[in-house]
């Protein structure tokens, strides 16, 4: 992995690697500290340069923001459509994300796309803040100066993993029992946290997105809550199995939240048409 930062500037810039290096050589030395460490070891940001990229990207967006309003202005489906989405969506079968992104490609072709996976809290941020266009978020609680516009759902159950006491039993669990086993929840506002603290369930751990709390859920140590689509390889595979579902499960419903104001772009709105035509369709999922 010698230089790999360098072999990755050369394809996005096709400039090479030794004009790279004395340009950035050249830029520290305007600047008067060092922006990276760079060599045989590997490549990272020093806090300057991290300090450095966040001033630059707040210095680039108001250039960006002309380009799309000029775009605008000359009737033209083009500049960049920033859109995030808060973990696995793509194996939900109620989700027609990638139908809408064709459609929307096949629309405005010129457009680029910045798709991202973000947890929901950075996604309110960042929509707040006018560095998202659109964010796919859970909508359980209003959240002021955004607008929301309904997508799919996903149906939620509480799993244990192969080796949980919970597992093999004959009898299900008491929910007297389901209480004081490890749970692991997800740590910020969310369905997930609200549930949990409802059922009154006993954290021991705690993640930042699904993917986590699965490999905890797959340890045989933890119960959590975990979409059915996102659980039904382990089922099938014998590796999970549903607590208590008929008592126990709950359904988030998801939305595309965009900012209130400023009024979204011109291809904010022309992908929220998009979006909604494709939910209404008749066409058959997963995504």
């Amino acid at each position: 992995c010698r230089m790999w930062w360098c072999f990755a500037a050369e394809g996005e810039l096709n400039t090479g690697r030794s004009t790279i290096s004395k340009h950035l050589s050249g830029l520290e030395a305007r600047l008067g500290f060092r922006l990276c460490n760079r060599g045989p070891a590997g490549f990272a940001l020093t806090d300057e340069g991290r300090q450095v990229l966040r001033a630059t990207d707040l210095l680039l967006e108001p250039v960006r923001d002309f380009r799309t309003r000029m775009n605008e202005v000359r009737q033209k489906l083009a500049g960049t459509l920033r859109i995030a989405a808060f973990d696995h969506c793509i194996s939900n079968p109620e989700s027609r994300l990638s139908h809408a992104l064709r459609s929307f490609s096949d629309i405005a072709p010129e457009v680029d796309l910045d798709l991202s996976q973000l947890p929901p809290s950075i996604i309110e941020a960042r929509l707040k803040e006018g560095h998202l266009d659109v964010g796919i978020i859970a909508q359980h609680h209003p959240l002021p100066g955004l607008d929301f516009g309904p997508v799919h759902g996903e149906d939620i159950y509480l799993y244990g993993g192969q080796g949980h006491a919970f597992f093999d039993r004959a009898q299900p669990p008491t929910m007297a029992e389901v209480r004081r086993a490890k749970y692991v929840g997800i740590s910020f506002n969310s369905p997930n946290l609200q549930v949990g603290q409802t059922l009154n369930l006993h954290s021991r751990a705690v993640v930042q997105n699904e993917m986590m709390l699965a490999m905890l859920v797959l340890s045989g140590q933890y119960i959590g809550f975990i979409p059915d689509h996102m659980a039904l390889h382990f089922e099938e595979a014998d590796r999970m199995r549903r607590v208590l579902p008929d008592r126990i499960r709950y359904r988030t419903s998801f939305a595309a939240a965009t900012r209130r104001a400023p009024e979204p772009n011109r291809l904010t709105r022309v992908f929220l048409d998009v979006l909604r035509k494709t939910y209404a369709s008749t066409e058959p999922g997963p995504d």
